[in-house]
């Protein structure tokens, strides 16, 4: 090749540094493909710099800048799939999650709940049977259809969840403020609800994926708190409003079938809630006046037959004194 042929020419104004290993390494901001021209001569690099007005423009000076832009792109992005891309998803997704895998979910998830409130299975026999027969009752009497497994945790907070895969908790706070069948009636029916709707599973696939998401933008790549972060949101009943109100239709409809009034749930949850301050974690969904008022005027016409026997309800009351 002719050394003195001209490959290119450039124009001044055109002119962007180039991060290079040595010397200055140049490139045309007007040219298309990857020409670069590199000058090693120090003297030589001072004088075209000198000529080039527009030399850090969009190049090396440029570059932190367009770092920031991109992070906080990311970062937007990120935010906004929170709010609105995982909820969504999560809709979706928990219609369609097979039955198997919602419950290796609940695995997980449960066993992070029982160690996250320290408590261990209540095993008394007959206390046990009683809470048995009173799940049935309310899930058959709502029309359920969901595989549940419920049992008495033995932890002092008054709360009680449904998780995924057909997990139902009473805690042992809950049940010794309750006055009567009933109002543990209404609580249960109404997680039981929860389960029916696969609410537990859209929790923590909606937190679950915040969480994640949130890991990736400060490092936590592995999303190895995904499943805790998700679980503690269990914990605090942070369902949805519609969610709510689709599970107090289910414990509507399964205590009033039975004859017994659903306002027992709302008068116990607003007894529980109603002093002041945030002191369990059923304070995270009061009870509105709207809701205690719907299930009020539900309440039949005729009084039923109780869940349970008086000597069925003291022995679940024992149920954790007892093994």
């Amino acid at each position: 090749m002719d050394d003195d042929a001209v490959l290119a020419s450039w124009r001044y104004d055109d002119i962007r540094r180039v991060d290079g290993a040595r010397g200055l390494r140049l490139r045309s901001a007007a040219a298309t493909g990857q020409a670069r021209l590199e000058i090693e001569d120090e003297a030589a690099g001072r004088r075209v710099a000198e000529l080039c007005p527009a030399l850090d423009r969009d190049g090396g000076g440029g570059q932190p800048w367009r770092i920031v832009g991109w992070s906080l792109a990311a970062a937007a992005s990120i935010v906004l799939m929170t709010l609105y891309g995982i909820p969504l998803v999560a809709d979706r997704l928990a219609m369609i999650v097979p039955a198997p895998a919602e419950q290796r979910l609940g695995e997980a998830v449960d066993r992070q709940v029982r160690a996250l409130m320290g408590g261990k299975l209540c095993t008394g026999p007959e206390g046990q049977r009683a809470f048995t027969k009173m799940v049935e009752a309310l899930k058959q009497a709502g029309g359920g259809s969901a595989v549940l497994e419920a049992r008495v945790l033995s932890s002092p907070v008054p709360n009680a969840v449904a998780l995924p895969g057909g997990r139902v908790y009473l805690f042992e706070g809950l049940l010794r403020r309750a006055r009567d069948p009933d109002e543990i009636a209404g609580v249960i029916a109404h997680e039981i609800g929860h389960a029916e709707h696969r609410d537990g599973l859209r929790g923590v696939i909606r937190t679950g994926g915040t969480s994640f998401l949130f890991g990736l933008l400060f490092g936590d790549i592995s999303g190895s708190g995904a499943v805790i972060f998700a679980s503690r949101t269990l914990l605090n009943a942070s369902h949805s409003r519609e969610a709510e109100t689709a599970a107090d239709d289910f414990a509507i409809r399964a205590m009033t079938r039975l004859g017994r009034s659903p306002a027992s749930l709302g008068e116990f949850l607003v007894r529980i809630t109603g002093s002041g301050g945030r002191t369990t974690l059923l304070d995270s969904h009061p009870v509105s006046s709207e809701r205690l008022e719907r299930m009020k005027q539900a309440a039949p016409a005729e009084t039923g037959p109780p869940i349970l026997t008086e000597q069925e309800w003291r022995a679940l009351q024992r149920v954790c004194s007892q093994g």
